[in-house]
């Protein structure tokens, strides 16, 4: 028996349980982990509520992130070894697979030996963040030296991943955030500039660092009825990722806008990455080089115990965060 988290209805973070469940041996390409430490995302909490793209059948499983060590490899798993320590990369629908919990089952292609300098808790707090940023700023939109990049929710964990790898890319990351009260910890966190949209003309400033040009990057989890100023900032050909909807409704876009600039306006997430096992192995490589060399280290906002998962959720749904919340097993 091991404990994992466990929900039988869609609701707030009371719903979420912690039971005793037997956990099956791992089916070929699969291996068994048993958990040190587990990274929360966002896409736990829509999960758990009912509003993200997959729905919970219950009794519901979740948690896209973990790292451990293995404790059991299935059938046709080539390069691992029992005892090697991993991390895994979000590369499965929630419900599919569930990594919250003491010891978990988890597709063997998503599995990734982390570097060593990581500790459990940088490492159950990388993958999805990095990966997520690299897909969009990386593999698509080839970032490169002098690109303007606007971030929005930077204060997030994936925010910080952005703007950790467009200056390792030798761009200019422009942090976008709704108030001026985390302007001080962006910047300290390597955001090279900050708008605090809410309190500035957003356009405007955008307008004075690029000299009139414009950002040739977008980079937005969250969409609403803001993005018409943000595509307003974008430069000739600029593109614009929405890789989550944080809010809702419809984004209203102006034709003139996207007509005048050419501009290219895409909806993204990770799992276009993680779904073609070529540009998954490039994503790996990139964020394990990347965290070797230090230029890339996760952000952790706030540590729990398992057992105060409920709390967890209960403080991402918060927002105060700035960086990745983690759970320690």
């Amino acid at each position: 028996m091991s404990r994992i988290v466990r929900f039988h209805e869609t609701g707030g973070p009371q719903v979420l349980k912690i039971e005793d469940v037997d956990v099956p041996t791992p089916k070929a390409g699969e291996v068994q982990i048993r958990a040190k430490a587990l990274g929360l995302n966002r896409a736990e909490v829509m999960f758990r509520t009912g509003q993200y793209v997959t729905q919970p059948a219950f009794p519901a499983i979740l948690g896209y992130e973990v790292a451990g060590v293995i404790e059991a490899i299935g059938a046709s798993v080539e390069g691992f070894a029992i005892g090697d320590k991993v991390s895994v990369v979000p590369c499965f629908m929630l419900g599919d697979y569930g990594l919250h919990g003491e010891l978990v089952n988890a597709p063997a292609f998503g599995v990734v030996k982390h570097p060593e300098n990581l500790s459990w808790e940088e490492a159950a707090a990388t993958w999805m963040m990095f990966v997520t940023a690299y897909g969009a700023l990386v593999d698509i939109a080839k970032t490169e030296p002098g690109d303007v990049v606007l971030i929005r929710a930077a204060s997030s964990s994936v925010g910080l991943a952005a703007i950790q790898i467009v200056n390792m890319l030798g761009g200019v990351s422009i942090a976008l955030t709704r108030g001026g009260s985390k302007r001080n910890t962006l910047l300290a966190a390597g955001a090279q500039h900050v708008i605090a949209t809410e309190e500035q003309d957003l356009v405007a400033e955008v307008m004075k660092i690029t000299d009139g040009k414009g950002a040739r990057i977008a980079f937005d989890p969250v969409g609403g009825p803001e993005v018409p100023k943000i595509l307003a900032a974008l430069s000739y050909l600029g593109i614009f990722f929405q890789y989550g909807a944080l809010d809702t409704g419809d984004v209203p876009v102006p034709v003139m806008s996207l007509l005048g600039k050419d501009l290219t306006i895409r909806g993204y997430q990770l799992f276009e990455i993680t779904k073609d096992s070529a540009r998954l192995e490039q994503a790996k490589r990139f964020v394990v080089d990347g965290l070797a060399s230090g230029a890339l280290k996760p952000v952790i906002a706030k540590t729990f115990k398992l057992n105060e998962i409920v709390e967890a959720h209960r403080f991402m749904e918060s927002n105060a965060q700035v960086g990745k919340i983690v759970v320690i097993v």
